[in-house]
């Protein structure tokens, strides 16, 4: 009898062990799905330290902003069971070298650089996702998808730009312009913490749903409960080339006319230089 209850208890232990190792493989499994073959995520809040950021005179510095988003963004990360590196944490400059070091010493992370849009007009406003390599864009367009639908700002769209940044990193790697600091609508939403906490769960969904992004293109915000569209971009890259041979071509041109006033700097030239943000 004795015999018969220890083997019972056995079988109880035995069978409860067996339960909760499959329960756990599930979980594990459900967990590896939603995040992805990359666990890693390499957060870069743009500028810092000496670097303000943005143009000169404007009065809300991007340093703060991109700090605060990016630590906003690695707290729900990290909620989420993402493992988070920060290229700064704190009012520091760093390199733009530097930060690409950062993100290629994790082989298998992505990269989120984050920033803010300013420009001389005060009436320009929006939200614009750049990428570079194409690996990149499926996370662009998720992170896009997110932030463009639920900002009170424009759409200015996903752009493929040869940002530093983007374009020395190994791996999939996208700067998301959250605004305009120089528009006064925009500029205030920023400075509110719930805005910007609003910023960072926007990003970490697109971070979560890069692997759902499909070619079918749909004109709602949520496709399916499955799915994210895939965003058209442009291609800033020859277009800046071909502005900058036509610009060559004009000034050849020019000099040959002798004309004595100066020719004006392009603005596409001055656009595709590498700055940051």
């Amino acid at each position: 009898m004795l015999i018969n209850s220890y083997r019972h208890r056995l079988f109880a232990a035995s069978l409860l062990i067996a339960l909760l190792g499959t329960f756990s493989t599930a979980q594990a499994k459900r967990a590896s799905q939603g995040s992805g073959s990359a666990t890693t995520v390499v957060i870069d809040a743009g500028h810092g330290g000496y670097d303000r950021g943005g143009i000169p005179g404007q009065r809300v510095a991007e340093k703060d902003m991109t700090l605060d988003v990016a630590q906003r963004l690695k707290r729900v990360l990290a909620a989420g069971g993402y493992r988070v590196v920060m290229t700064r944490d704190s009012d520091v400059f760093v390199s733009l070298g530097g930060r690409v070091a950062i993100a290629n010493s994790y082989p298998n992370a992505l990269f989120v650089c984050i920033h803010f849009n300013s420009a001389k007009r005060m009436g320009a406003g929006g939200i614009e996702t750049y990428f570079y390599s194409r690996e990149s864009l499926p996370l662009a367009s998720a992170i896009h998808y997110y932030v463009a639908g639920g900002a009170p700002s424009s759409n200015r769209g996903v752009r493929r730009r040869g940002y530093y940044v983007l374009r020395k990193t190994n791996i999939p790697a996208v700067l998301v312009e959250c605004g305009f600091l120089t528009n006064p609508t925009e500029a205030a939403y920023a400075q509110t913490a719930s805005y910007r906490q609003k910023l960072a769960e926007e990003i970490a969904a697109g971070v979560g749903g890069r692997n759902s992004v499909t070619s079918a293109l749909t004109t709602t915000r949520v496709a399916t409960g499955e799915t994210i569209p895939l965003q058209p971009y442009i291609d800033q890259t020859k277009v800046a080339k071909s502005e900058r041979h036509r610009s060559k071509r004009s000034h050849k041109k020019s000099a040959r006319k002798k004309r004595s006033s100066k020719p004006a700097e392009s603005k596409t030239k001055a656009a595709s230089k590498d700055q940051e943000g």
